[in-house]
């Protein structure tokens, strides 16, 4: 089996393939404070849970936008998994040409998203990840990454707002019945559903005219695709395993062993 780990700003994603097809996925909060063994304990723990031995996994891969805990993950898969994991990033092959200022500046999720989404649906395309931040990319008819736009994520937005205010209340993130709220938690509920769904109408709306491909596929993967999905015309598929199948497609074309 392949392990491959996802590390964002607010979460950690782990997803064990077996061959080409996702066998198990969980989530764990990530934590700076951490150390590799508590790391290591977690997952054994939960691969137990699932009924998988770690001498079931034979590599590793890694992508991350926290550099700060790459070592810790890192050795973590070598003290507990006895494999050395790739990391994405410099000197790993993608086969996805990054046209911009400074493609050291992009996000590995970024590209992992990209490099699964045209294996999956073709190019030209908008890839759009709710996550921590929520990312635009757009790809233009070679494959390439041609820039994209980064607006705030819908629960760190939330939790800025109530952070900075004495009365609001942390509430669900969820789509109210109206967007006129009858309450303090349907008022919060609607500003940030809504808004987050004109956010998108609009930035997708420009790109399609900036790439002038006004009928362009919009890919749409993360925490919160499925909710605003509902609410915008705009998006034409969810897929929030893009991120775990495009590092196992990554794996795979960087490692013979991954072909086997």
């Amino acid at each position: 089996m392949i392990l491959c780990v996802d590390i964002g700003n607010t979460n950690i994603k782990y997803g064990l393939f077996e061959g080409n097809k996702l066998a198990v996925s969980f989530r764990g909060a990530t934590d700076l404070k951490r150390t590799s063994d508590e790391y290591g304990t977690l997952l054994t723990n939960m691969l137990s849970i699932k009924g998988i031995s770690t001498e079931e996994i034979r590599g590793a891969i890694i992508s991350s936008v926290v550099p700060a805990l790459n070592y810790t993950i890192t050795h973590m898969c070598a003290g507990y998994l006895g494999v050395e994991p790739m990391l994405v990033g410099a000197g790993i092959k993608t086969g996805h040409n990054l046209r911009v200022d400074d493609a050291r500046e992009v996000g590995a999720d970024r590209i992992v998203n990209d490099v699964a989404a045209i294996r999956k649906y073709g190019a030209p395309l908008i890839v759009i990840d709710f996550g921590t931040a929520t990312t635009f990319n757009a790809i233009n008819e070679k494959g390439e990454f041609i820039g994209g736009a980064v607006a705030p994520g819908m629960r760190g937005s939330l939790d800025s707002l109530v952070s900075g205010t004495a009365k609001l209340p942390r509430v669900e993130i969820e789509t109210p019945k109206s967007v006129i709220g009858k309450n303090t938690t349907t008022n919060l509920q609607a500003g940030l559903v809504f808004g987050f769904a004109g956010l998108v109408d609009y930035i997708v709306k420009k790109t399609k005219k900036e790439m002038k491909l006004p009928d362009v596929q919009v890919v749409a993967t993360g925490g919160f695709s499925e909710i605003i999905a509902k609410e915008v015309a705009c998006i034409d598929h969810v897929d929030k395993l893009l991120t775990l199948q495009g590092l196992k497609y990554l794996y795979d074309l960087n490692c013979s062993e991954g072909k086997k």
